[in-house]
C-alpha cells in the first residue's frame, strides 16, 4: 500500500504544510509507506483543457496520484474554498483520482469556513468515485504558534486522520 500526502499551498509560510508534516510524521512512525508531494516543488501549468495536459510535470503529478492507494490533501482555505493551486492540480490529474481513498487537512483564517472542504469532497465522490474519509482536520489561526502546531487536539486529530486513511486504504486494497 502507498499513501500520498499532498501539500497544496504555494505559500512559503504555509500552515497547511505543517499539517502535512504532522501527518507524514505519524505515517512514518506507524511504518506506513507514503510519499510527499509539495506543489511548490512541482510547477504546473494552468489547466487550459488542452496543451497543459502534455506538460511533463502533469505526467509526474498524475503518476503520483495514480499509484497511490490513498491521498491525504493538506490545503489552505481561501474565500470559503480550497486554494486555486489544488483545484488546478485536480483538473490536470483528473481520472488518476478514480477510486482513491481521500482525506483532508485544512488550515483556514477562521472558524466560519469549516464546511468549505465539502465542495471538493463532493466533486471527488461524484466525479471519481473516491471514498472520502469522514474524519478530517480543520485548523484555525489559534491552533498554530510561531514554531508550529500549538494545539494538542489538532495534533491528535491529524494522527487519527492519518491512521484512519491508512486503515481504510488497507482494507480497500485487501478486500
Amino acid at each position: 500500500m502507498n499513501l500520498l500526502v499532498i501539500s497544496a499551498s504555494l505559500n512559503p509560510e504555509s500552515k497547511s504544510r505543517l499539517l502535512a508534516d504532522a501527518a507524514s510524521a505519524t505515517l512514518t512512525a506507524d511504518h506506513v509507506a507514503h510519499e510527499r508531494l509539495d506543489l511548490r516543488d512541482l510547477p504546473l501549468p494552468l489547466c487550459d483543457g488542452s496543451a497543459a495536459y502534455g506538460h511533463p510535470n502533469v505526467a509526474k503529478a498524475a503518476a503520483l496520484v495514480s499509484t497511490a492507494n490513498a491521498i491525504m490533501v493538506a490545503a489552505p482555505i481561501y474565500n470559503y474554498d480550497v486554494n486555486a493551486a489544488l483545484k488546478n492540480f485536480l483538473e490536470l490529474t483528473g481520472k488518476a483520482w478514480t477510486d482513491k481513498t481521500v482525506s483532508f487537512l485544512v488550515a483556514a483564517g477562521g472558524h466560519a469556513s469549516y464546511m468549505s472542504i465539502m465542495g471538493l469532497a463532493n466533486s471527488l465522490m461524484l466525479d471519481f468515485r473516491c471514498l472520502i474519509v469522514p474524519r478530517f482536520v480543520y485548523a484555525a489561526p489559534a491552533d498554530f504558534s510561531e514554531i508550529g502546531i500549538a494545539s494538542e487536539q489538532v495534533t491528535a486529530r491529524i494522527a487519527e486522520c492519518a491512521r484512519a486513511t491508512a486503515q481504510l486504504a488497507r482494507q480497500r486494497s485487501t478486500g
